[in-house]
């Protein structure tokens, strides 16, 4: 397989380790192992810590441990634990299906702009790959009419990201329903990739349900990373048809084999206290979104559409300095990170992460306007 560069992921590399206000971070603020004994009960914590020190790290099951897949099952009104999939990640999910529904010469839809991985992955497979556009030019709103124009009797894969990463759109209930009809009417799959599920933004629009949930031409991806705050366990699941799960573990077999086991057991963890996760995911949203409205509002050289769901939203900038050139002086000169918009296909944009700490998020803001306000 040959494959471009990924623009992103190449230059988050040089700056992440480094600078002190990561504010261009996807997830929410990562919490720490103390932090998920802290949700168990004051009685109980002692045995929870207990049974993860005393579990033993060698090869778990090799599709996730069954408690794992039954916990995630339950999120969804249909399927059982044998719909499940456990991965390294969203990212090895989509890498999974892509490579398991799709041969030379199928039709996919991928939104535009994106995380890299969901339109060069199957080009490199050899599709033909048509981008659903969402972004300034749409109002950064999904334009379902503008997809079904690019639907084609070889489309396979129609592919929707929601909430939309790096716009922070959103594809409405009733919108979604008319996604899957269409991909139905010529038999593809539809992959939602639900990397943002449970990320509610006060004030925002109504999610809709898993893609899974809709029908057997519905499959979801989602991940622990970004909406609970454990990138670092690197679990996430397929929820599909059992055929589809048996063929994807097939081809996982030749790649990471299985989770780690410790990363398992913390994930069953986390799944546990879901609603505590959220509630802290709230109140973090809710600051930083404050914060940022404030910020942007005294610059009028910049402009913003406040996400609708997830952590992610652009920020246009009036300066004549290309988004990679002002992205790595952020960096380099006061030790903040903003995502280059052109990562994404979108100059003189940089992408803003809401979901880090509010004492660092409010610092890196002030810190970046000192560059901005200079070159402006």
């Amino acid at each position: 397989m040959k494959i471009p560069p990924f623009l992103l992921e190449r230059w988050m590399t040089r700056h992440e380790t480094h600078v002190q206000y990561d504010i261009a971070e996807s997830g929410i603020l990562p919490l720490t192992t103390n932090d998920l004994l802290d949700f168990e009960p004051p009685a109980e914590r002692a045995a929870t810590l207990e049974r993860l020190l005393a579990t033993p790290l060698g090869y778990s099951e090799a599709c996730g441990t069954r408690e794992l897949r039954e916990r995630l099952a339950a999120t969804y009104t249909r399927g059982d634990a044998s719909h499940i999939l456990v991965t390294t990640g969203a990212i090895e999910a989509n890498f999974l299906l892509y490579n398991v529904l799709l041969a030379p010469g199928d039709h996919v839809i991928a939104p535009y702009p994106a995380y890299q991985q969901l339109y060069e992955v199957p080009k490199a497979i050899g599709c033909d790959v048509s981008l659903w556009h969402v972004g300034p030019d749409t109002g950064y709103r999904y334009d379902v009419a503008a997809l079904e124009k690019l639907m084609t009797p070889r489309t396979r894969v129609i592919v929707v990201n929601t909430p939309h990463n790096p716009t922070g759109a959103m594809l409405s209930p009733s919108d979604a329903a008319r996604v899957y009809a269409l991909a139905e009417s010529v038999g593809a799959t539809v992959i939602g990739d639900e990397a943002y599920r449970w990320l509610d933004v006060p004030g925002g629009d109504p999610f809709a349900g898993p893609m899974f949930d809709r029908g057997p031409y519905g499959v979801s991806v989602g991940t622990l990373s970004k909406p609970f705050g454990l990138p670092g366990l690197r679990i996430g699941w397929i929820a599909a048809g059992s055929k589809l799960i048996e063929q994807c573990w097939g081809l996982r077999d030749y790649i990471t084999l299985s989770p780690g086991k410790l990363n398992d057991a913390l994930a069953c963890l986390g799944l546990k206290h879901r609603e505590q996760i959220v509630a802290r995911n709230t109140r973090i949203i809710e600051a930083n979104l404050k914060t940022a409205a404030a910020w942007i509002a005294a610059r009028p050289y910049l402009s913003w559409t406040p996400p609708r769901g997830g952590l992610l939203a652009l920020i246009k900038y009036a300066i004549d300095i290309p988004s990679f050139a002002l992205a790595d002086r952020l960096a380099t000169e006061q030790s903040v990170m903003l995502a280059p918009g052109s990562a994404f296909g979108y100059e003189h944009h940089l992408r803003l992460g809401i979901g880090q700490r509010p004492d660092i998020f409010a610092e890196g803001l002030r810190r970046a306007g000192i560059v901005l306000d200079a070159l402006q």
